[in-house]
């Protein structure tokens, strides 16, 4: 399993618009190929910073299968006005399971 983490900064005050625009996103990813779950977490620090976490089966499935599809495109035109700058995004696989 994949974790993408994208660190998004959205404009201050779009805050609520962009959580709608992650509501509405959400089939999109849900049906995405080897999609398994995405969640939107919003930072207590700085409230205008979020991270988006979402699990795939295999890195492909987010970069070739996900971004190349009409699904972005509409996850794009649903939040990008409301970013800041263009958000960081890395992929994880798990090394340590505590417990």
């Amino acid at each position: 399993m994949i974790l993408e983490i994208a660190q998004i900064d959205v404009k201050p005050g779009m805050e609520a618009d962009f959580e709608v625009g992650v509501t509405k996103a959400a089939p999109l990813f849900q049906r995405a190929k080897g999609c398994i779950s995405m969640e939107l977490q919003r930072s207590i620090e700085k409230p205008s910073r979020y991270r988006l976490f979402v699990q795939w089966e295999t890195l492909e499935n987010h970069t070739v299968d996900f971004r190349s599809s009409e699904d972005f495109q509409e996850w794009r035109r649903l939040v990008s006005h409301c970013f800041e700058i263009a958000p960081e995004v890395e992929h994880t696989q798990q090394a340590v399971k505590g417990f």
